[in-house]
């Protein structure tokens, strides 16, 4: 028997906000209006505002033929956390503006919800407002993330000096090759809608997909051991294109080794499997939302209790370029190949 359906013209704009934050609740003091009227009050007691705002269109950043609705909600909000700890700031409220087709019905949207409501009691942030409208085009996803940093101790990408160390969190590359195999999946699926699909039980670069986590415990351990990056951003385009921004902005070069870059063993196996190099997934692949950023070497003896991070090369002057010393030793050049937003 068939779940029930409840159309969103049923409800209206209104309705329809008051059905989907009806459960809403803050955890925060500086929160002194949230959902409900023309905009939010906050009151930072002090504290730095840092903001930030990503989009997400249906058939560009995600495919619902194999995205759960839950898990979409929850990326959602996690992709522009990652935004606000990369500033090694703290988030405390997001809002949440959608775009909807007469295609989702209001069962479908709680679904979403229900992912974004995970992720912000995971990462103790609260709702505080958005928008809704109709949408020919699909679903169309807008958050704002707002953080709180102490008095000029945020992170920005331009701070990178020669003989600065190299440091990325986690692994690369595991998210790019469980699109590549959602992807293969899908096309299988509407060759032979009656075959099932075969996800050789690569849970880990599967949930890396289609449900990323913004690197919150780094943040956290840095600011607990006195650590403050001299340069930082999240790994959302790859590695190569997002350390060429930190350099075009530091005005530096860099070196990083390939024997240096972490990848989980399960990413590396299924790219060998695809006859792909791990290594180039992890440079060009996108959608870690990992961090990325460069310390001075005096920091270094503070990194080495944490096995998440790994020190992947140094910064050098901005006219020796930008380069990776592969295994065998050869120096090659560093190129941006990872996610163009307008590439055609």
């Amino acid at each position: 028997m068939s779940e029930p359906r409840t159309e969103i013209s049923s409800l209206g704009e209104f309705g329809l906000i008051d059905h989907l934050t009806r459960n809403n609740e803050t955890h925060h003091a500086s929160t002194i209006l949230s959902v409900g009227d023309d905009a939010a009050v906050l009151d930072h007691f002090g504290k730095q505002i840092v903001v930030t705002t990503d989009l997400l269109i249906e058939d560009v950043h995600f495919d619902l033929t194999y995205t759960p609705l839950r898990h979409l909600g929850y990326k959602s909000v996690v992709v522009n956390l990652s935004d606000i700890y990369a500033m090694n700031a703290t988030p405390a409220q997001i809002t949440v503006s959608l775009g909807i087709s007469n295609r989702f019905s209001v069962e479908a949207l709680d679904e979403f919800y229900d992912g974004i409501y995970t992720a912000c009691e995971k990462y103790n942030v609260d709702l505080v407002g958005g928008d809704t409208s109709s949408s020919n085009k699909g679903f169309i996803i807008s958050v704002v993330a707002i953080g709180e940093v102490a008095p000029d101790k945020f992170v920005k990408r331009d701070g990178a000096k020669k003989g600065d160390l190299i440091c990325v969190s986690g692994d690369l590359g595991a998210a790019y090759l469980g699109l590549l195999l959602m992807e293969r999946e899908k096309r299988i699926f509407l060759e032979s809608p009656s075959v099932q699909p075969d996800l050789e039980n690569q849970d880990y670069i599967i949930r890396r997909l289609l449900k990323p986590e913004a690197r919150k415990d780094i943040i956290e351990f840095l600011q607990q051991n006195q650590i403050t990056p001299t340069s930082m951003m999240d790994v959302s385009d790859g590695l190569s294109s997002d350390l060429l921004h930190i350099c075009k902005q530091s005005n530096v070069g860099c070196v990083i080794y390939e024997d240096k870059i972490p990848i989980h063993e399960d990413a590396r196996l299924f790219a060998f499997k695809l006859e792909l190099d791990p290594t180039a997934c992890a440079l060009s692949g996108g959608e870690d939302y990992e961090l990325l950023f460069t310390i001075g070497q005096d920091e270094y003896e503070k990194l080495l209790t944490n096995e998440q991070i790994s020190v992947v090369g140094h910064v050098t002057d901005a006219d020796q370029g930008a380069h990776i010393i592969t295994r065998g030793g050869n120096k090659h050049p560093l190129t941006a190949q990872g996610w163009n937003a307008f590439k055609k």
